[in-house]
């Protein structure tokens, strides 16, 4: 094995690390500590319930079982029908790491135990030359890389091998590592030019994963191999097998064609993102990856390109991302349903994933802009306030009389999901989160996101801050300097892109300081306990799609700082939510309500609810109407309605009702 190369500066314990010949605009924070507020609490129900539950629930689901069996520890029959069922297991351990290697762990001493079992296990079931999937192993034998594109032995591989660096850089154990390793090496023997495959994987996620593994080894061919999955894709080499030949765990239907997985156009040439959501967008961050190493221009304007393509076209306003149910994939461009919207959990975590990498790859504002948004109203809605429940997807619309249908695309929380990839997901996004909040450079320290903390960062001489906020309920920011360096240096303030107006302060003096790009740039010469306070406004917000989208024509949704609102039938009793209209004229308040929902900040409007009923607006058996006489325009009347809007990330966590992002006006 060789030696990690020795850095310049401190290395950060998080998720990402450079390397040394990296030529990303931003590194991240050397170190990272999230001590309290908004997030701080999120952290606290993630450690003390969220990622203690997993190794119960992945013995239920048979996620472990299957590993002892291809460990020859258990003979009993294999437990599922997804080929990737190790993964969830990988993540989880992955976020188990990310929270040991935080000093006060809730229950550490019996988390590691748990851990280090779970490794041994994980050890136990890989063959002698490396290989390791219990699918493969115990399901399908002797089908090792037969079926590239729905057997997802590579993006079990990619897991493994985040677990594995997660697990050496916050604990500094070498067991997972060496596995991830092992298996890496084995792959890399298999695949690439003059090897056995020219291939690549059907679900994208090795390819980041090989990346980070070359970062924390120093390893130049784990760099190369990543490189090669990138420049494969969009080859055509993943044909899609008629739907009787396909393996279990695919979906059903006809084909779905090569820009499913991202195999119809070479990254290099596309100029939109396509298929199936979160393959594309592990894919893109494994491109970004590669290009902060290796500084290829094509690749990191094509990366560039697809970001503002899919920011542009096919988000969603809470971050979202995909509008099909059937093949779990984006759509057209400006194609957002409401009721249908997809908006998988693991697509926003991988949304933040690639959006962190580009912010450091550019030192753009606009993608921490998106990474904010994702956290707080894509991410964050995934799993409730109790760490219990979960949504693998995400709608903007519960219509009223909804009917559960059951299984993972239910709009009604669950404990669990037959494809969990969901769950620890959110678990080691969260347990990881500290992270993606500050950077730094040779000029100094930029903060990205707003939470209680300290973060040190800043070239080869660091500089350390502290933050004080209750953010986002209140738009005060306090950063203090805890340490200096001679001579100046920049602190840099992301100004949100929704806010409109702010105030900004060195101890108690006003200062300008223009928004360059979406920052606010201060340099001088800093003293230790030095304050910055960056106040922004949060008053309640009105607002509207671009008129391309279709499904919210008409309609506007409530919005303060960073938060987007919804209404749930629970605060609106006497009816649902269907014939209910805001009015646009009136402007909105707000109210702090500390028993409500864990603490949170309601925003409430004037509204009318028409009183419709189920037979149309005029009665009758026929809900369409001619407007040649006047009968068929919009209903006036109805009856006054103060309409309570609450944060969407707290939806789905009281009684069961109906639910609304965007709401039809008076107007």
């Amino acid at each position: 094995m060789s030696a990690r190369p020795s850095p310049t500066t401190a290395q950060p314990s998080g998720p990402l690390r450079f390397g040394p010949r990296s030529t990303a605009a931003l590194r991240p924070a050397a170190e990272a500590r999230l001590t309290g507020g908004f997030w701080a609490q999120r952290r606290r129900v993630n450690a003390e319930v969220g990622i203690p539950q997993g190794p119960a629930l992945l013995e239920a689901a048979g996620n472990l079982h299957n590993l002892r069996l291809a460990a020859g520890a258990a003979d009993a029959p294999y437990r599922g029908d997804l080929p990737f069922m190790d993964s969830d297991v990988y993540k989880w351990l992955e976020a188990a790491a990310w929270q040991l290697g935080e000093s006060r762990t809730p229950g550490g001493a019996g988390l590691a135990e748990e851990t280090a079992r779970i490794i041994g296990l994980v050890g136990a079931a890989q063959q002698p030359d490396g290989y390791l999937s219990s699918w493969f192993q115990v399901a399908r034998p002797g089908e090792r890389f037969t079926d590239l594109r729905w057997g997802h032995e590579l993006y079990c591989a990619g897991h493994l091998i985040q677990a594995g660096v997660a697990d050496h850089r916050a604990t500094g154990r070498p067991e997972l590592l060496a596995v991830a390793r092992r298996f890496a090496d084995h792959i890399d023997d298999t695949f690439g030019p003059g090897r056995q495959i020219d291939g690549c994987c059907g679900h994208p996620e090795i390819e980041t994963a090989l990346v980070e593994l070359h970062r924390e080894t120093g390893e130049q061919r784990y760099l190369d191999l990543a490189r090669y999955f990138v420049d494969r894709r969009g080859h055509g080499l993943l044909a899609d097998p008629d739907p009787g030949s396909r393996p279990a765990g695919a979906p059903d239907g006809p084909p779905t064609g090569p820009g499913y997985c991202q195999d119809r156009v070479p990254i290099r040439q596309a100029r939109n993102v396509e298929g199936h959501a979160v393959r594309q967008l592990y894919l893109l961050a494994g491109a970004t990856d590669v290009a902060i190493e290796t500084g290829e221009p094509e690749l990191t304007a094509a990366v560039e390109r697809l970001w503002t393509a899919m920011a542009a076209t096919k988000t969603h306003l809470t971050g979202g991302l995909g509008a099909h149910h059937d093949k779990e994939d984006f759509g057209d461009a400006y194609e957002l349903p409401t009721e249908r919207a997809y908006c998988e959990t693991c697509a926003a975590v991988a949304s933040v994933h690639w959006s962190w990498r580009m912010a450091l790859l550019t030192g753009h504002a606009r993608y921490s802009d998106l990474v904010e948004r994702t956290l707080y109203n894509a991410v964050l809605p995934g799993v409730s306030l109790d760490g219990t429940g979960w949504l693998y997807v995400n709608p903007l619309q519960v219509r009223d009389g909804y009917q559960d249908h059951g299984g993972d695309q239910t709009s009604r929380r669950t404990a669990w999901f037959r494809c969990a990839c969901c769950p620890p997901n959110v678990m080691r996004l969260l347990a990881s989160l500290p992270h993606y909040v500050a950077s730094g450079d040779d000029q100094g320290l930029q903060l990205h996101q707003y939470a209680s903390g300290t973060w040190t960062a800043g070239g080869t001489d660091p500089v350390a801050v502290s933050v004080e906020t209750q953010y986002p309920w209140q738009g005060r920011i306090a950063v203090t300097v805890e340490r200096s360096r001679p001579g100046e240096w920049t602190l840099s303030l992301r100004l949100p892109q929704w806010c409109e107006q702010y105030g900004l302060y060195v101890g108690d003096r006003p200062v300008t300081a223009p928004a360059e790009d979406g920052w606010l740039r201060l340099r001088r010469a800093w003293e230790p306990g030095e304050t910055v306070v960056l106040d922004l406004a949060l008053e309640p917000r009105l607002t509207r799609a671009d008129p391309r989208v279709d499904a919210v024509r008409g309609c506007v949704a409530i919005e303060r700082g960073p938060l987007v609102y919804c209404v749930e039938q629970v605060d609106h009793p006497g009816g649902g939510l269907d014939d209910v209209l805001l009015d646009p004229k009136s402007p909105p308040a707000v109210k702090h309500c500390p028993d409500l929902l864990g603490g949170v900040v309601v925003v409430v409007a004037s509204g009318t609810r028409l009183g419709l009923g189920s037979a149309g607006p005029q009665g009758g058996w026929w809900p369409y109407r001619s407007t040649a006489d006047g009968s068929g325009a919009a209903p006036g009347g109805g009856t006054p309605l103060e309409l309570t809007a609450v944060p969407y990330y707290a939806w789905a966590n009281r009684e069961p009702g109906s639910m609304r992002v965007w709401l039809p006006t008076t107007d």
